[in-house]
């Protein structure tokens, strides 16, 4: 893959030096620096070290919209402990972090010691594609409708990623983002249209958007914890309204309903902390079918928008109870074991019989899903919180659950059989056909189709080894 890409380039190439003031400036002084320098930020440091950052964007909302003084300070005005970046990441390190985060302004530090600050401005001269400004267009939106046309390009921006040469882990994140940020902004909607959330909440996330691993527009799996002052009579009819503005939005920016209706709209995905911690009990103490089927889903959970605590009440005790519970960690791995790559003797591949997808392969469901369930039991077994797979992966590596090789040849798997599906995806779209996971082996070329051929070899393995150390034929 070519290093030498734009967005691979580091960072510090789009910084300028540092424009600097201490806390107790004033913002008429702010304001002088920056039209001299040119610039649109100014970095606040104390003793040399950064505690804050003064933006033209505060300038105007918090000052001359809130007709204060020009003597004021601007420790009073600016934005604390900002977000910051280490110079020797990249600049598709630097999208991703203001993406999350919807800044312009991002910071750069090198060992602690303040750089400079890179811009959205900067990244165009970098040609980072437009991800940045997307995240910002959608926290402009009063309307799901709004959002969904802001969200209309995000097929090209996959391919603009991809022909930059980001890997398939990374386009993941940056989509997933965009999907945060939409669900971010149409839970502010729901609340400025509904008032205040008569109690703490946690909306998270499941699946592809969970895991950081989207690509491409996706059903929608998500669901609310609740404080546990929640009282169905008093407060159900407000969260019920809220679920469902949240859930109908994502639906028009593109975000389908959930066939199975796994979304915080549905009452059954709609609970406070301790109806939470009952479900996951029943899960892992009574691993049938659905508790395992469920279980794929809800321990892939991701926080997007509340408070940490409240998400965490539920995900830490699920974590423990699932490390420690030996004959559901089995469960599990037989269930993981339901998707075998398309993989047959001789190294043949094993196409789709019948209907339209047949004679192709099923990128999705037999190349993705094998590799991130058993990403998945690893990860319980060794008590990992992380969601992303190859986050899963490297961490269950470092506690020991997987050899070093093992872990690496899964990663290098799933990259190899995500970042085709991406191409695939992207060939499709261009040529104005619908999205699928279905890719006929004619369209590889036989250096591409051998390498497929290995990716699966190494998910057989390493499914064998699973079946191995949980002793799944004992079941």
């Amino acid at each position: 893959m070519n290093q030498q890409t734009p967005l691979r380039a580091r960072v510090f190439r789009g910084v300028r030096p540092p424009v600097t003031l201490p806390p107790d400036a004033s913002v008429r002084e702010a304001a002088r620096v920056m039209r001299d320098e040119r610039v649109s930020c100014i970095l606040v440091t104390a003793a040399g070290t950064l505690t804050g950052i003064f933006t033209d964007r505060d300038l105007r909302n918090r000052v001359v919209a809130a007709d204060l003084d020009g003597t004021t300070p601007i420790a009073q005005v600016m934005s604390p402990g900002p977000v910051s970046l280490e110079a020797r990441a990249s600049a598709f390190d630097a999208m991703l972090l203001m993406s999350r985060h919807n800044i312009r302004h991002l910071p750069v530090t090198r060992d602690g010691v303040l750089e400079g600050c890179i811009t959205t401005t900067n990244l165009v001269r970098l040609q980072a594609p437009s991800a940045v400004y997307l995240v910002g267009d959608l926290h402009k939106q009063e309307t799901a409708e709004g959002m969904a046309a802001v969200l209309r390009p995000l097929p090209e921006l996959v391919w603009r990623l991809a022909d930059a040469g980001l890997s398939a882990s990374n386009i993941g994140h940056v989509v997933s983002a965009l999907t945060d940020a939409a669900t971010v902004r149409l839970v502010r909607l729901a609340e400025k249209a509904l008032g205040p959330a008569p109690v703490p909440y946690a909306w998270a996330a499941a699946g592809s958007q969970g895991r950081q691993e989207q690509t491409a527009f996706s059903d929608q799996d998500n669901c609310l914890i609740l404080d546990d002052t929640y009282d169905e009579a008093v407060h159900g009819a407000y969260f019920t309204a809220f679920t469902r503005f949240v859930c109908d939005g994502l639906n028009v920016c593109g975000y389908v309903h959930c066939p199975g209706g796994t979304m915080a709209m549905t009452p059954t995905w709609r609970l406070p902390v301790r109806e939470w911690k009952a479900l996951f009990r029943r899960w892992v103490e009574e691993p049938d079918p659905k508790a395992l089927m469920l279980s794929s889903i809800f321990f892939d959970l991701r926080l997007v928008r509340g408070p940490k605590a409240l998400f965490e009440a539920v995900q830490g005790p699920a974590l423990e109870r699932a490390r420690q519970n030996r004959a559901f960690l089995a469960h599990l791995a037989r269930h993981a074991l339901g998707h075998q790559p398309p993989l047959g003797f001789f190294r043949h591949l094993v196409l789709e019989r019948g209907g339209e997808n047949a004679n192709k392969l099923d990128l999705k469901h037999k190349g993705l899903i094998p590799i991130i369930d058993l990403a998945r039991v690893h990860a319980l077994a060794a008590g990992v919180a992380a969601v992303n797979t190859q986050e899963r992966l490297d961490l269950v590596r470092e506690r020991g659950g997987l050899s070093p090789e093992g872990a690496a040849n899964l990663r290098d798997a799933l990259e190899f059989i995500a970042l085709t599906r991406v191409r695939h995806q992207a060939r499709r779209s261009r040529e104005g056909q619908a999205l699928d996971n279905f890719l006929a082996p004619a369209d590889l070329s036989p250096l591409e189709r051998s390498y497929l051929k290995d990716a699966f070899g190494v998910v057989k393995t390493m499914q064998s080894a699973l079946a191995h150390v949980f002793q799944v034929g004992r079941l």
